[in-house]
């Protein structure tokens, strides 16, 4: 069992296993269930998200009308032009906006760890696959990857919007994306725990203000950028860099960062963008079309 990340590396540099490894190991006590029974559950979490992924891709809209249609709009974009970004980055851009539109339109998704971040894993999963060939063990091992540094951030700090804002669910959830490309791309267990520490401690203090209470604005676009954020992270830190204030720390940051946070920036749709003019017009345009309906 780990508690923390420094306890995650540690197993998996003791036993010269990647981090995937220890999460099945540890799923398999946890549940008391066989390796074939935790891996088939996982392998079903990867078919919905691929399809979430297919379906954005094809073009959805959310009953409210407040988003729907970019994912299709930044495909277009990449088929006309070079992005100033690069193709790959783009593209997991492309990707988690489509999650997130699905998600958005009622459509079925793996909340990754919520639903208002499940965006940040599937995209930047679907988009490193072009490069990197995996197999589908590979893929697999990426959401089990992932799920380890979730657990670690659900059980020392929070993964909820309404707790610690936007950065506990679409921070997490870039972090835990960067982790596991790292892992995907051949780095090592402490690496994937630097890509984390960078994700993580560049998205601190980002406020949850969905627009009119609904996970649309702004958070789509919000999983565009967490997924650009664990892309870069996770190249930081195959490149060598490290963060020089440790995961657990970062997290720990995380959680009392939002502690701290003001109620208005949680959730409430009473503060930032929530707030704004705009925000306020679009809110009574949906609550108006939704009693007329």
């Amino acid at each position: 069992m780990f508690k923390n990340v420094a306890e995650l590396v540690e197993l998996a540099e003791k036993g010269n296993i990647p981090i995937s490894e220890v999460m099945i190991r540890q799923e398999m006590e946890v549940k008391q269930v066989t390796r074939e029974q935790v891996y088939t559950q996982m392998e079903r979490n990867l078919d919905v998200m691929e399809k979430a992924v297919e379906d954005g891709l094809k073009g959805v809209k959310s009953h409210s009308g407040l988003t729907g249609g970019d994912a299709v709009l930044i495909q277009t974009y990449m088929r006309n032009h070079e992005p100033l970004s690069g193709h790959l980055l783009m593209d997991a851009v492309s990707k988690a906006v489509a999650t997130n539109e699905v998600n958005a339109a009622m459509g079925t998704i793996c909340a990754t760890p919520t639903a208002g971040s499940a965006g940040c894993v599937p995209g930047t999963l679907f988009a490193v696959k072009n490069q990197l060939n995996p197999t589908r063990d590979q893929m697999v091992r990426y959401l089990f990857t992932s799920g380890a540094f979730g657990f670690v951030v659900a059980n020392n700090a929070s993964i909820s919007g309404a707790a610690g804002g936007c950065q506990a669910e679409v921070g997490s959830a870039a972090a835990m994306a960067a982790a596991a490309i790292v892992e995907m791309a051949g780095g090592s267990p402490s690496q994937s725990a630097e890509a984390m520490a960078i994700t993580l401690k560049n998205m601190l203090g980002l406020i949850c203000d969905p627009v009119a209470g609904l996970v649309e604005v702004p958070c789509v676009k919000r999983n565009a950028m967490g997924a650009s954020n664990a892309v870069v992270a996770a190249d930081m830190a195959l490149a060598g860099v490290t963060s020089r204030i440790p995961c657990d720390e970062v997290i720990d940051a995380m959680y009392k960062v939002g502690q701290r946070m003001p109620t208005d920036f949680r959730e409430t749709a009473k503060g930032g963008l929530a707030a704004t003019a705009t925000g306020k017009k679009l809110e009574a345009q949906v609550y108006g079309n939704v009693q007329k309906s």
